[in-house]
């Protein structure tokens, strides 16, 4: 897909001159509002987050969830729409005036944040943490502190739910989006948080995409 080959383009030129991060806001601002030149961007909430919740309903009473890379903000939207209080946070600034742009009446709060340098404010404090898609674009070498910072946002009694795309120990580790193994994802409960869900399925892309759906909870 060209979409997808210019950002693996523009992830290597910005790893390569060891800035692992600047592609983001690059491919971002390149785009032009011509979302369909971001590989993630569906302009409709993640599909494996809304059948999570159809099994796993949350109660938003002053309960706080933070989106990971909201990108243009759909799944933030939804996260809202449950009664949550949603912080979302992505590095790229043209993404986050986007979410304003296509949603000004949002009670979310859209801000530009670093995973690798968050405010401060954010340990421990949200009931819980969306990440979809973030780890697996990022370089191997950054993934142990993105694990880390990532736990750290989970409150007590708190949640955390992440898919990704997956693959076997033994299989190759691919292009960006790289697939992460269910040991690698399994890197959470290093970090005091317990497995209380993993699911391993194919979705319905076209081919189908291999995707781990794993719930934590902090104690």
């Amino acid at each position: 897909m060209q979409n997808r080959a210019k950002a693996r383009q523009l992830a290597k030129e910005f790893g390569d001159r060891g800035d692992a991060l600047g592609w983001f806001e690059a491919l971002y601002s390149e785009a032009e509002d011509n979302w369909s030149l971001v590989p993630w961007a569906d302009l409709a909430p993640n599909p494996h987050l809304l059948s999570w919740h159809a099994k796993n309903p949350m109660s938003g009473a002053r309960k706080r969830a933070l989106n990971i890379g909201c990108g243009l903000g759909d799944d933030a939207e939804k996260l809202t729409s449950w009664g949550l209080h949603v912080v979302a946070f992505d590095i790229s600034l043209t993404a986050i005036s986007a979410c304003r742009r296509r949603f000004p009446k949002s009670s979310v709060d859209y801000c530009v944040a670093d995973l690798f340098n968050p405010p401060g404010s954010w340990t421990a404090a949200f009931d819980f943490v969306f990440e979809a898609y973030t780890l697996q674009v990022l370089p191997e070498t950054r993934r142990p502190e993105a694990f880390a910072r990532i736990a750290s946002f989970v409150a007590p009694r708190g949640r955390l739910l992440v898919i990704a795309r997956g693959r076997d120990e033994s299989d190759p580790p691919g292009e960006m989006p790289w697939p992460l193994t269910e040991a690698e994802v399994h890197t959470f409960q290093t970090h005091g948080l317990t497995c209380t869900s993993s699911e391993d399925f194919l979705d319905t892309e076209t081919p189908p995409v291999r995707r781990f759906r794993i719930c934590y909870e902090r104690g």
